[in-house]
């Protein structure tokens, strides 16, 4: 069996673990922020954002500079919660590994517990926009409206996108090499065919932190179609599929 056959073998095991608890953790949905690490304040900024059997989290510090992020697929069970990593940019070797924790929730208090490490997450978002979800990059959008050659999600490069009520990230990567090519995240605001994204962190520009970005929104079906500029200030219209 080749390499590549092993690694698509091991992902794939990994993903029906997942299945196979049957729990998607539906409480988790929304954006959580770190609290403590091992019982001390953190003193940097984290959002993780669930929704959709889906999780991304980004760490930076308060003048926005990038430190960490990850994503991927979780399941929780009982006690038991389990994610399975996409991208993870500080240790790329745990991409597609299941990594168990022990994890409690109550009221809007999330505690997880792995490898000697406790973490203590608040809720301070709920899932409640039209655009609130786990989304994949579907295809570029021509000037016709007409969209490209979508990728699936069968591929292993992706570029994904979470949102809860106001909290936003999305990431590019490909899991199978471990690759990983950028994530942003930050606010957002949704109103009538507007959406605006503010960036709170931008792993390849920090010089882009605090600027907004205005788009065009129209949602059809699955389908999220925005339009507008994007950080580089080019012209940007694309079609994202929302994750079922």
């Amino acid at each position: 069996m080749s390499t590549k056959n092993i690694r698509l073998l091991i992902s794939g095991l990994a993903l029906i673990i997942l299945s196979s608890l049957g729990v998607n953790g539906q409480n988790l949905s929304g954006a959580w922020k770190l609290m403590s690490m091992n019982g001390k304040p953190f003193d940097h900024q984290g959002i993780k954002i669930y929704s959709d059997g889906y999780f991304m989290f980004g760490i930076y510090t308060a003048s926005g500079e990038f430190v960490k992020a990850g994503g991927g697929n979780y399941k929780a069970n009982g006690k038991e919660y389990i994610e399975v990593p996409d991208f993870y940019t500080s240790d790329s070797t745990q991409v597609r590994k299941p990594l168990t924790y022990s994890f409690s929730l109550k009221n809007d208090e999330l505690m997880l517990s792995a490898e000697g490490q406790k973490e203590t997450w608040k809720k301070v978002d709920d899932i409640s926009a039209a655009v609130s979800g786990a989304w994949r990059f579907g295809a570029r959008v021509n000037d016709e409206g007409v969209a490209g050659k979508r990728r699936g999600g069968d591929s292993p490069r992706q570029t994904m996108k979470i949102l809860s009520g106001e909290y936003f990230q999305w990431a590019a990567f490909n899991y199978e090499t471990k690759q990983f090519s950028g994530t942003g995240g930050g606010t957002y605001k949704l109103q009538n065919n507007q959406y605006t994204e503010t960036i709170r962190f931008f792993s390849r520009d920090n010089s882009r932190v605090g600027i907004s970005l205005m788009f065009e929104c129209k949602l059809e079906g699955t389908d999220w179609y925005h339009k507008g500029k994007g950080t580089t200030g080019n012209p940007v219209s694309e079609v994202w599929e929302k994750i079922k």
